[in-house]
């Protein structure tokens, strides 16, 4: 009876064992995928809604979460700035806020504040596309700030950073001229860019040539740590070719591509790449197939180095959302209307299933998947939650009072037993209700 007691009481301590923070764009496992259980299918603007926030601009970053701190990056319309704040995950309480930046955006599609902030449990780091990068405590005490810019890209520039052991990295992919007068000096090549997160200091810059040519150098990508054997790698995908670095020096360690043959020159990608235990998946832009890379290649990966293409079921495309793998399997979701979401096996390529019944409104946020579930949201809000084990539509929940020409592309977070779900106009927490 003693050592029963004992076992109940470490199982209450415990808590739930599947809570897990959020810290960067594509969740705890950079795949956008989280052991998170419990989660809703069906809420409102107001059903099941613990809290929601107006928010001072629209923005496509997606939130960030460590412990109870909610990091949320944004532009403010009324002040013509670029905001970094941060809310209490129980209550929506604004726990700081800061004017990080100036300026909202150099082009009508998009805003300065896209790429999403990124968290240790130590600092938040934010970057903005004007090339402002500022770091702060967790409690919004300023650390440094600096700008990595200007870039040569024809819109506005968007890459997340990465925070990972114990580094800071941002990637650069852009044109080897100027445009429009912007960028094209030597310090303006592509490169991938590591910085000591405590200081700003930077530790290295490694140029990461292409033979891409024009906008088909300019890559909207952020980097994603990945593991295979023993080897620890950072993926880099754009300018026609996926790479894996060594994050200690930058190095290149294997190269495969192309996506583009025939050298395109409108080809920019926006789909950042995904790794299973073993697979690297690829997009190609334009609607064109996705890549299945293995893992584990060094120098130059000729066709010997892919497992499969999807050139036979065109239908697995992504022209901007990033995929999920979830479960054994990539979720890849193809923003061209009628929108659909096919589950991938990685070794193969063999569809498992596709859904279609997602809406009128394009998507272009990427997929969340947790809970058995994958939760997309469109440009109008709508938010579509599909049961991952046969992609039936289990519900869809419009979340955007005020439909603007600002289209929503802030992924959706889950944490701790909750949503949140970033709109143009606010933000919302929502849980499953109590039983």
């Amino acid at each position: 009876m003693p050592s029963r007691l004992v076992l109940i009481a470490a199982i209450l301590l415990a808590g739930p064992a599947a809570a897990e923070n959020w810290p960067q764009w594509r969740g705890p496992h950079f795949n956008g995928s989280t052991t998170e259980q419990d989660l809703p299918v069906e809420w409102s603007q107001t059903d099941n809604v613990v809290w929601s926030v107006d928010m001072p601009g629209p923005s496509a970053a997606t939130p960030v979460v460590w412990g109870h701190r909610v990091f949320v990056s944004s532009t403010d319309t009324e002040k013509e700035t670029l905001k970094a704040l941060c809310y209490d995950l129980r209550s929506g309480r604004l726990i700081w806020q800061d004017d990080a930046s100036k300026g909202l955006f150099k082009d009508v599609r998009s805003y300065y504040s896209a790429p999403s902030p990124a968290t240790d449990g130590n600092i938040v780091a934010f970057f903005y596309g004007n090339g402002d990068l500022i770091v702060y405590d967790l409690d919004g005490k300023q650390q440094w700030k600096k700008n990595v810019g200007p870039f040569a890209f024809g819109w506005t520039f968007s890459t997340s950073p990465l925070l990972h052991d114990g580094k800071l990295y941002l990637q650069i992919l852009q044109r080897n001229e100027p445009v429009e007068g912007r960028g094209g000096t030597y310090e303006n090549k592509s490169h991938l860019l590591c910085l000591d997160p405590g200081t700003g200091k930077e530790l290295w810059r490694n140029e990461r040539p292409s033979k891409a040519v024009r906008e088909s150098l300019e890559a909207f990508t952020s980097p994603v740590p990945f593991s295979h054997a023993g080897r620890n790698e950072i993926l880099v995908a754009g300018g026609d070719a996926l790479t894996g670095h060594d994050p200690e020096s930058g190095d290149e360690l294997w190269r495969w591509g192309t996506w583009n043959p025939s050298r395109e020159g409108h080809w920019r990608l926006v789909p950042s790449p995904v790794a299973s235990d073993d697979t690297i998946l690829v997009c190609a832009p334009k609607d064109h197939p996705v890549y299945a890379v293995k893992a584990g290649g060094s120098g130059w990966l000729g066709d010997e180095g892919l497992l499969w293409s999807s050139h036979r079921t065109r239908e697995v495309s992504s022209d901007v959302p990033t995929p999920a793998f979830y479960d054994g399997d990539f979720f890849v979701l193809n923003k061209k209307r009628p929108s659909s979401l096919s589950r991938v096996e990685p070794r193969t390529g063999k569809v498992k299933w596709t859904t279609r019944q997602l809406g009128r409104a394009e998507h272009e946020a990427s997929p969340t998947a947790a809970d058995g579930k994958l939760y997309l949201i469109n440009f109008d809000g709508d938010v579509t939650v599909i049961r991952a084990e046969d992609g039936q539509v289990l519900a869809t929940n419009p979340m955007e009072p005020n439909k603007t020409k600002d289209i929503i592309r802030s992924s959706i977070v889950a944490t701790q037993g909750h949503l949140l779900i970033r709109t143009n106009s606010k933000l919302y927490c929502v849980r499953k209700e109590e039983q």
